[in-house]
């Protein structure tokens, strides 16, 4: 999913920003950032010559995203295969995904624009004006990675289990198009200590048990990586994700969801004990929604996000 794009024009070629959400088992995985991609006219259609993908895991830049007869061969150690027309950033060196790619435009576009397929643009691109408008085009990318994340904030649930530094809250969701189902919310306190009027309760992982588009969240008021589960595999949700907290996954998908201070004072007894009855009562929720709707977990009416609201 894909934000409206901006664009910034160095004739013959324009750059385009535009911020990206990835779903994991919807597109290629879960990810969000920012896309730049360097294009020009070729016979009347505007056309993708270079693609960087400045995003949280894809780092990466690729050679003639439109161009279906690039082909160029490989190392002869490797027996001349050809290469791939993507190739990954390395992150260790390079740096910053956005500036390393906004320096590489500066100093490198000809050549790129050559290997991509696209050699005549590549002489005709004119370099001071491309440097003039690299500015532009950082800034937008910077303000679009930064502003245009997606998050989201929930509600905390209706019964609440602490569990030492962290809390499980169960919900009975439906969403005003009708999806829903049960949500568990895995909470800690962030940025003070409980009882002080500024200490933030945040959503570290939310479980989303829905009927027809169930998914989780990793960080969803942080990175917000989102993956739909594959219902062909998993045909119960719920049970995945009670396995994963009677398995000891917590700490690791805590650590995943950007939150590695929570995860290290994790007390992995505590979260034993209060598990069973966690699940006894997520289980009695499951039933009522199916006893009520048809559909596990799902509640008669529409649930409104008051977290939400609240902001």
């Amino acid at each position: 999913m894909a934000e409206a794009a901006q664009k910034f024009t160095a004739e013959p070629l324009t750059f385009v920003v535009k911020h990206e959400l990835w779903d994991g088992n919807i597109h290629d995985h879960a990810d969000q950032g920012v896309s730049i991609d360097v294009k020009a006219d070729i016979l009347g259609n505007e056309t993708a010559l270079l693609r960087f993908n400045c995003f949280d895991f894809e780092k990466s830049y690729v050679y003639g995203p439109e161009n279906a007869e690039l082909d160029v061969a490989g190392p002869e150690m490797l027996g001349g295969t050809a290469l791939t027309n993507l190739y990954r950033m390395d992150a260790t060196v390079d740096g910053n995904p956005i500036g390393w790619t906004i320096k590489t435009l500066a100093t490198k576009l000809p050549k790129m624009l050559q290997r991509a397929g696209y050699r005549e643009i590549a002489l005709a691109t004119d370099m001071a004006a491309v440097q003039n408008i690299l500015p532009k085009v950082e800034a937008c990318a910077r303000e679009l990675y930064a502003t245009k994340r997606n998050t989201v904030k929930h509600n905390r649930g209706t019964d609440i289990f602490e569990a030492g530094n962290i809390r499980f809250g169960l919900e009975m969701r439906r969403l005003a198009m009708g999806d829903g189902g049960l949500a568990i919310h895995v909470l800690a306190d962030i940025g003070g200590t409980p009882g002080k009027a500024y200490t933030e309760e945040t959503e570290l992982l939310a479980f989303d048990h829905f009927w027809n588009g169930a998914h989780y969240h990793y960080g969803p008021r942080n990175k917000n990586h989102r993956i739909y589960w594959d219902r062909t595999l998993v045909e119960n949700p719920l049970a995945w994700t009670l396995e994963q907290f009677e398995s000891g996954k917590l700490r690791a998908m805590i650590e995943r969801a950007g939150y590695p201070g929570v995860a290290a004072d994790l007390d992995t007894d505590k979260i034993a004990s209060v598990l069973p009855a966690m699940k006894k009562r997520a289980l009695e929720m499951w039933a009522e929604g199916e006893r009520l709707t048809g559909h596990p977990g799902l509640p008669l009416e529409v649930t409104p996000n008051l977290a939400a609201a609240a902001d």
